[in-house]
């Protein structure tokens, strides 16, 4: 599934259709998938990858699961790259962007010592899990920085994981003040753990970000 949140934030300030693509990899092959595509957006879940995947074979802790949405997914990236196709992901497809480019997870982002608080406080309303905030400061001359014409941001932190290593190929668009990265890109990349989706009508960074999308999209932007 997807929540209706992302549909309609990318849709509607992206200027896009939209397609959802079932999670159904035993009846259909992500290379029939992408050369209908122009592009892809990874959106957030309340499902993990599964740690295997990173290398993390026995933490059966970080669920929960969607194996069907992982094999699809990471068929989905490579398949989209080979035929130079962007890819876009949000808060669990911003994980799923690392892990594909061979980088590793890290479960503690609300829990280390040595990291502010990521995710609000257990028993939080859904609202108040997205009032949950903090800065991140972006790249000079990066991607984000170039969109937003400036070098920080504020953004909402719903996220209990992280980059742990990050992935060949990768460049660093955002960090926390702790120094975990927030976002990142490649050519044809670029993916953030917050969530622009929530509430974008109210909130013009947001309407920027997916506004950047469309114009990745239709080749007006790097």
């Amino acid at each position: 599934m997807a929540i209706n949140r992302y549909v309609e934030a990318a849709m509607r300030y992206a200027d896009v259709a939209a397609l959802l693509i079932p999670a159904l990899p035993e009846l259909m092959k992500p290379e029939e998938v992408a050369p209908r595509l122009d592009g892809i957006l990874l959106t957030g879940s309340p499902s993990n990858v599964e740690p295997w995947r990173y290398g993390e074979a026995g933490a059966p802790d970080a669920g929960p699961f969607d194996p069907g949405r992982d094999s699809m997914v990471f068929g989905l990236v490579e398949a989209m790259k080979d035929a130079g196709r962007p890819v876009f992901g949000v808060c669990r497809g911003f994980e799923e962007v690392n892990v594909a480019f061979g980088g590793t997870l890290r479960r503690d982002a609300s829990a280390s010592p040595d990291l502010i608080h990521h995710h609000a406080p257990e028993g939080a309303s859904l609202p108040a899990l997205f009032a949950h905030e903090h800065a991140v400061s972006l790249t000079p001359g990066g991607i984000l920085a170039r969109a937003f014409d400036r070098d920080a941001l504020t953004v909402n932190s719903v996220h209990y994981q992280a980059i742990g290593r990050l992935g060949d190929g990768l460049t660093v668009e955002a960090r926390a003040p702790d120094g975990l990265v927030e976002a990142v890109s490649a050519p044809g990349v670029l993916a953030v753990q917050w969530h622009p989706e929530w509430r974008a009508g109210d909130h013009p960074d947001s309407q920027t970000f997916f506004r950047l999308l469309g114009r990745i999209i239709r080749g007006e932007a790097p």
